[in-house]
């Protein structure tokens, strides 16, 4: 099962890619979590503490990585590189081990006067597109809100699509975005979860604002997950048996879809 979560930031796409991977691994299942948003949270939404999360270092700050498989330095422009560099053995070798999962943060690039065609650029896409198409366990993708890293041919090993919005124009604006670059890359399995919901009317309004996304399901408003981020941990210590149903039933849902 590969997945990539997004939607505008801060509407839980973490805590959701988080709680998921969780829960796979509770069923024995392995999976590799992927943090591929700039703005990194997946491994304090997974209960990974400050201490341990200091030795975690994104893939785009190991420039003597990069630089060995692209051929390439970092930050200086109009070079020649590689396009295609070996990436097959990072996710073993660079990953973070803990409980039954991995995890790898991307980081951001720099792009500065290279635009997308920058060493880093480059080994982050064959990486990502690695870990779609060539790794046989499960994946989590905690995407940025869009599709960046994906492209047409990595598009094929994606499962499915989980787009998070919460009642607010701007979340409801930000996924309509997603669907359209989505569709441009051939990604059509498309889904929604709705987030951060304290009433029937806000579910009607992400309903009706997006009537074109199938609901997978709906997650409360529940002071819970500002508790776990307090304190450090995952949201899924302290999920009430609601909540932590909540999220099964969407987890029951992708599995369904994945095998159908």
């Amino acid at each position: 099962m590969k997945l990539a979560i997004t939607g505008k930031g801060g509407v839980g796409k973490s805590t959701l890619a988080a709680v998921l991977t969780l829960l796979l691994v509770r069923k024995g299942v392995k999976v590799l979590a992927l943090d591929a948003d700039p703005d990194a949270n997946l491994a304090g939404s997974l209960g990974i503490s400050p201490e341990e999360q200091k030795t975690i270092v994104p893939i785009a700050e190991q420039t003597r990585l990069i630089e060995e498989r692209t051929g390439a330095k970092v930050k200086r422009y109009g070079q020649m590189f590689k396009l295609n560099p070996t990436v097959d053995d990072i996710a073993g070798s660079y990953a973070f081990n803990k409980d039954g999962y991995s995890l790898l943060v991307l980081g951001a690039v720099d792009q500065g006067g290279g635009g997308c065609g920058c060493p880093e650029g480059v080994l982050i896409r064959a990486l990502v597109s690695d870990m779609v198409l060539n790794k046989s366990e499960a994946l989590i993708m905690d995407m940025e809100a869009g599709v960046e890293h994906l492209g047409r041919a990595t598009a094929r090993g994606v499962d499915c699509m989980l787009i998070v919005v919460e009642p607010g124009q701007r979340s409801v604006d930000c996924a309509k975005r997603i669907i359209r670059m989505a569709h441009e890359i051939g990604l059509r399995n498309l889904q929604m979860v709705a987030n951060k919901v304290a009433s029937p009317d806000e579910e009607a309004f992400i309903r009706q604002a997006l009537p074109e996304l199938p609901l997978l399901g709906v997650i409360p408003f529940d002071k819970s997950f500002g508790v776990a981020d307090r304190k450090s941990c995952s949201p899924l210590d302290l999920l009430s048996p609601k909540l932590e149903a909540a999220f099964t039933s969407i987890l029951t849902r992708i599995e369904e879809g994945v095998k159908s």
